[in-house]
């Protein structure tokens, strides 16, 4: 019936965050946000990024127009709910993922799924800023209930993106925590065996700061066996939100995705 919205696209724009639609797009970007964030800072990539690009960015339940919604008891449920959304988008136009901290995480474990559920794969991976969990470098979280407040506060300022000054603020800090466990209870749940193996076969690109918390991130190319590579950024954990690192990064997926396509060709 005209006006009425279609139940499947209204439930793949709760999940996809799109600001800037470009049906005339050569790929689609889909980009995963770190612990305890929304959708909103990768969709405004959309506005910002060359017209061969789509992006689209995966907004978790719990917030921003999913406030109502209860947050995601595990991995599986997470990357379930986005592949679902995503199969709409993936199947007629090339596309890539790219995760910060968190997301690259969650971006990894929706590709393993795409490849072994449907045979579809990111023509490139873009991982930012997350120490493997098969590295020696990897360091084990602490459940996330046990998390002291302080150590909360901690993950808000390192893991959270939220600027030290703002957790002084009791009511950030209060809206925050729910998330941030929450997102910490997904990230528990992933079974870290998996990712020492070449599972992948696309090519696979690093970001870290110079100053980051993560760590040994070019133990990330073990798990495909397509190119990889690694780029240090001046910076700290969130590198990535300096204008001049954002638009480097912006430009580097422009052109690594163009050059592929023309590879291809």
């Amino acid at each position: 019936m005209e006006g009425r919205v279609h139940p499947e696209r209204s439930r793949n724009e709760k999940v996809l965050n799109c600001l800037c639609l470009r049906p005339s797009a050569i790929f689609r970007l889909i980009c995963f946000p770190w612990a305890g964030s929304g959708s909103l800072y990768f969709a405004k990539w959309g506005e910002k990024i060359h017209d061969s690009l789509e992006v689209y960015s995966v907004r978790f339940a719990g917030r921003e127009s999913r406030i109502e919604e209860p947050f995601a008891n595990d991995i599986h449920e997470v990357v379930d709910e986005i592949v679902c959304a995503l199969l709409p988008l993936v199947q007629d136009k090339p596309f890539a993922f790219f995760g910060h901290s968190m997301g690259s995480l969650i971006a990894f474990m929706t590709a393993l799924h795409l490849k072994e559920k449907y045979k579809l794969e990111p023509m490139h991976l873009f991982m930012s800023s997350v120490t493997p969990p098969y590295s020696k470098a990897w360091i084990s979280l602490p459940k996330p209930d046990d998390l002291s407040e302080e150590q909360i506060r901690s993950y808000l300022v390192d893991f959270g993106g939220t600027p030290k000054d703002f957790i002084e603020s009791q009511e950030i800090v209060q809206q925050s925590f729910p998330i941030v466990l929450a997102d910490l209870r997904v990230v528990s749940t992933i079974s870290f065996n998996i990712f020492s193996e070449e599972v992948l076969s696309c090519d696979v690109t690093a970001f870290i700061g110079s100053e980051d918390i993560a760590k040994d991130m070019e133990a990330w190319k073990t798990v495909t066996s397509g190119s990889f590579d690694l780029h240090v950024l001046p910076g700290n954990h969130f590198h990535l939100r300096e204008p001049v690192n954002e638009e480097f990064i912006r430009n580097y997926v422009t052109k690594c995705l163009e050059l592929s396509s023309l590879a291809n060709f």
